[in-house]
């Protein structure tokens, strides 16, 4: 979206859709009718791609407070901003371990660093393919996997179509406002979600935001707290 106007004549036409394709989407957004599914950008540190993914990859497999000290400390290093490339792979390994990051989580972000510094990838290049394009150059470093790329692709890319099946988060989401009597894996997600296209990423962000927020929250909390540190809890990728 390039204006505020046209990012609101999206935002209608969008709410509109998912209205008409899924009732419980139907209830969450009458609930919430002020709801700015990217407002809790703005509480979040300036992010390129790059410093989307350390913000991604810093997160997995901790709690939302772990992951918050963790996040505060590696910005500390750094003059009080997330990491470029290049000073990611200056910094002494040493000293990101005591940051917090396991040695597991610095090699997958110094072979990242090495990738955008030699040219093997190219950030500018990267946020234009198309999104399965863009899955597979970055899953193929090891400890980067679907839901940390997913999640990069919404705070940084902006794709508007995007789900994160994989997240435990919106999979106890989905069952809480569904009202499921299990916790839905992944292929059930995804296929929820099929009626969601092509704004999966606005359903993504309703459905955390009636997770984490009750109705009624004023406007410019909802979704600013929760939601990106949630979305940098996910299990099972770079340790």
């Amino acid at each position: 979206m390039t204006s505020d106007s046209s990012r609101a004549v999206w935002l209608r036409q969008a709410r509109s859709y998912l209205r008409d394709a899924d009732p419980v989407l139907a209830r969450l957004i009458d609930d919430r009718p002020a709801f700015d599914p990217r407002a809790w950008l703005a509480q979040l540190p300036p992010m390129d791609l790059f410093g989307a993914l350390v913000f991604q990859v810093t997160g997995q497999q901790l709690s939302v407070p772990a992951t918050r000290r963790t996040l505060a400390r590696i910005q500390a290093l750094f003059g009080g901003h997330l990491p470029a490339p290049a000073e990611l792979l200056s910094a002494d390994p040493g000293k990101l371990r005591e940051a917090g990051l396991s040695w597991r989580k610095i090699t997958t972000l110094r072979d990242l660093a090495e990738r955008m510094s030699d040219g093997r990838l190219n950030p500018d290049v990267l946020s234009g393919l198309p999104d399965d394009e863009l899955m597979a150059e970055l899953t193929a470093i090891p400890g980067i996997g679907p839901s940390t790329v997913q999640g990069a692709m919404i705070i940084a890319v902006g794709r508007e179509d995007v789900v994160l099946p994989g997240d435990l988060a919106l999979r106890k989401a989905v069952q809480a406002s569904y009202q499921l009597g299990h916790l839905p894996d992944q292929q059930q997600v995804l296929a929820n979600a099929e009626k969601w296209r092509p704004y999966r990423s606005l359903a993504t962000s309703y459905l955390f935001s009636a997770a984490f927020e009750p109705a009624g929250t004023p406007a410019h909390r909802v979704g600013s707290d929760r939601l990106p540190t949630e979305i940098t809890t996910t299990k099972g990728e770079a340790r």
